[in-house]
């Protein structure tokens, strides 16, 4: 028999004192491993709520040791009912050898699970999860603590169904959509919610209808703004009525989104537009809104109001006072003012007027045209305010004399002096230092007739007296015998002398008789 050498001894030992070490090692690790949390859940949809609710029902597995929660995490990351702290035991049995299911044995806070809940938003779908760190003890002392990995997290389907799908009790404003009519030449409108929700919070939408002055009845520019009116649905108001005067002639009438800030008080060549903003547009935002086109063109006459007025003065001239200030007038006007072959053009810029002074020899008859207004004729009329023509009248045994004194500024003028049947014409210019004298030879006949044609006078009468000793009688010479030679011409320039130094002025006053006497 052969003995092996000592040596080899030590080496086996060795090899036993590992295999009994990994033995003990792996019987004290079998027991921890079996160590878990127990997490169930279910997940409800409360009646009216737009929230699911998740019902998480925490244990453990071990039945000779109590289990304490030491922290919760959970996905999607939302507010879970407190359970830090919780103890959880299920210990021992009850007695009973035939009976196979464990009783529980609360003591204080301690019970065999912890229910927590948890609330997500109505439309989460897919999976949620609860992942737990819990330690066990037993006889007061720690035996294991852990954290759960994806093998023992909690789970529950969520499902695909969104919660709460209850009819909507408002309507976001940036998703509302809208409805309105339009009535552009009469400058009325409305805007209405659509559907019968109102808009949510403190979300409010303005809108606006404006009206403009235009250059014709088609689109064209520049306009300029004539009256709006904004308004604003909000919460508790689901329509509004708006509604602008128009201009009393050509115009645009537009029905835009937005508040008095997005008005164009001047839409110019190149300038800015409304585009889409425009309700009942093709596009954002105006499309948001049903109904009609939101804008209008029209009108029947232009945004001008041109006059004229003939302004005669006493010298024969009359100013044509040409005028474009009126409340709609916004646009140039040129006038041309004829009289006869003389013509002149004048262009009047809005809210002005200017003055066009036709002379005597062309005043007779002046015609005004522009463009949308009515054609307008007149001429000179004598003034009431003008100076009336002075008479002077002489009489002696031969000759009975009329002269006529016309004032400066006045028009020059005819005067027809008819006595005894005869009718001398003649021209008074005005300013005349010197009156036009009309001579008859002094007959039976005692009066004269003046009459002034062209004025809006009744005709005059002057009485003519001769001198007490005409034809004979007494001393000297013989009263009514003729006067010859140089003593008439003498007489005569003597009762020229008496017309010239005004012996009788006369004032002639309109439509009324006087009665001139020597």
């Amino acid at each position: 028999m052969i003995r092996p050498k000592l040596p080899l001894r030590r080496p086996l030992a060795i090899i036993g004192a590992v295999v009994v070490g990994l033995g003990a090692a792996l019987s004290m690790a079998a027991p921890a491993s079996a160590h878990h949390p127990e997490i169930k859940g279910t997940v409800v949809c409360p009646p009216g709520s737009n929230e699911k609710v998740i019902t998480w029902t925490i244990s453990h597995s071990e039945r000779d040791k109590t289990a304490t929660i030491l922290g919760i995490t959970s996905t999607p990351d939302t507010d879970v009912t407190t359970a830090e702290g919780k103890v959880l035991t299920r210990i021992g049995q009850d007695g009973n050898a035939d009976t196979a299911q464990p009783v529980l044995r609360k003591k204080g806070k301690e019970g065999d699970s912890v229910t927590v809940t948890q609330k997500v938003p109505g439309t989460t779908t897919g999976f949620a999860k609860m992942r737990m760190s819990m330690k066990w003890s037993k006889g007061g002392k720690t035996v294991l603590e852990l954290t759960t990995d994806d093998s023992r997290d909690g789970k529950v389907n969520l499902g695909n169904r969104t919660c709460g799908e209850q009819p909507p009790v408002c309507v976001d404003a940036a998703k509302a959509q809208f409805k309105h009519t339009f009535d552009g030449p009469g400058g009325k409108a409305t805007v209405e919610l659509e559907g019968n929700l109102p808009l949510c919070g403190e979300a409010s939408q303005p809108f606006t209808l404006v009206s403009y002055f235009a250059p014709r009845p088609q689109f064209d520019v520049p306009q300029y703004l004539f009256a709006q009116d904004t308004d604003v649905i909000k919460a508790g108001t689901t329509k509004i009525d708006l509604q602008v005067e128009v201009p009393d002639c050509n115009t645009q009438v537009d029905l835009i989104w937005g508040d008095e800030s997005e008005i164009i008080k001047e839409i110019v060549e190149g300038g800015p537009r409304y585009g889409n903003k425009k309700l009942g547009s093709p596009g954002a935002p105006g499309n948001r809104s049903k109904g009609p086109a939101g804008w209008y063109n029209g009108g029947t006459k232009a945004c001008q109001q041109p006059a004229a007025d003939f302004v005669s003065s006493c010298d024969g001239s009359v100013a044509v006072k040409l005028s474009n200030d009126g409340k709609t007038s916004k646009y140039p006007v040129e006038f041309t003012v004829t009289a006869g072959e003389w013509v002149k053009k004048v262009k009047v810029e809005a809210g002005a007027g200017d003055t066009v002074e036709v002379p005597a020899e062309h005043a007779a008859e002046i015609v005004v045209t522009a463009d949308g207004f009515e054609t307008k004729k007149g001429g000179w009329q004598r003034p009431e305010d003008c100076e009336l023509p002075e008479v002077l009248v002489h009489a002696d045994c031969e000759t009975y004399a009329v002269g006529v004194l016309n004032p400066e500024g006045n028009t020059p003028l005819k005067a027809e002096v008819t006595y005894a049947g005869e009718t001398k014409t003649v021209s008074v210019p005005a300013g005349n230092k010197e009156p036009v004298v009309v001579t008859f030879e002094a007959g039976d006949a005692t009066t004269a007739t003046i009459v002034f044609p062209e004025l809006d006078l009744e005709p005059l009468e002057a009485t003519f007296e001769k001198p007490a000793n005409c034809g004979g009688g007494g001393g000297g010479e013989e009263p009514g015998l003729p006067v010859t030679g140089a003593a008439a011409g003498g007489i005569a320039a003597g009762a020229l002398a008496l017309l010239g130094l005004g012996v009788f002025l006369f004032i002639m006053a309109r439509r009324r008789r006087v009665t001139f006497t020597a």
